[in-house]
This record gives C-alpha cells, structure tokens and sequence, in this order.
C-alpha cells in the first residue's frame, strides 16, 4: 500500500519534470536529418538512376535540409521555411505546447502535429503525426 501512495506522489512528478517547457525551444533550430532520407536512398528509384539523377537527387535533398529552419520566438510563435510549388516561402504560425511533449502548429490552412522525443540545449527531434502520412523522425541542431 505504501508503495502504491509513492508512485500516485511520484509518476505526476516525474511527467512534469519530463515536459518541455516552450521557453526551451526559443532560438532558431536548423533540420539536419530526416528519416525520409533513407527511404529515399534505399528505394528503387534512387538505386536505379544514372549518377547524373541520383546527384540530382542528392542536392535535393541538400537544399531540403539547408532550408529547413524552424526559428521559436517569443509569445507561441513559429517562424519556418516550407516549400510551395517548389519555391521556399517564409511562413508564421502560432504554437501550442500541449502534454506529454506534443506541439501543435496552428499553420493558416491547417493544424500541424508533432511529438518532441528529445530535446537538448543543442538538438531537438521531433516525430510528425499524421493520418495520412509516416514521414518519420525530424532531427534538428541549434544554429543560434
């Protein structure tokens, strides 16, 4: 019974101490992998173009990952690059740190989910969750 009154006092506890506070993720954060990645280099396509393509590819997915910053200010605001028609837009959304570790980008045409699965001083690693996509896990370095 004692044991039972200690872990009701301790699990909350430990769960608080776990959750992101949002002033943690203020600075601007810089996207260095992806595990899009992979599949990408390990699918057909890729394995079966001509060096030309697959260079092509490759600085693709270069240029994916340079412009891929996510920069937090102050007062819920997400400041990022995302990529219409194959042009880099710069973009503003409003954010909400929910429990458990989950953000919410409030974006203009939709509502973005993601879980913080680590977070450090100087890397954060975010896991997109969607209906209808398994995009996989997002690493990003602090650049500032």
């Amino acid at each position: 019974m004692n044991l039972s009154l200690i872990t009701s006092i301790l699990l909350p506890l430990f769960f608080f101490w776990n959750q992101v506070q949002y002033s943690e993720l203020v600075g601007t954060w810089q996207l260095t992998y992806f595990d899009g990645i992979e599949k990408i280099v390990h699918s057909p396509e890729y394995q079966n173009a001509t060096p030309t393509q697959r260079a092509n590819m490759d600085a693709r997915i270069k240029f994916r990952l340079e412009n891929t910053v996510y920069q937090f200010e102050e007062k819920d605001v997400l400041k990022y690059i995302d990529f219409v028609n194959q042009t880099v837009v710069q973009k503003e959304a409003k954010i909400e740190l929910k429990d458990e570790n989950m953000l919410i980008i409030h974006d203009e045409d939709e509502d973005r989910l993601a879980k913080i699965v680590e977070l450090s001083p100087k890397k954060m690693v975010l896991l997109p969750i969607s209906a209808t996509s398994r995009s996989g896990k997002l690493v990003f370095e602090r650049i500032k």
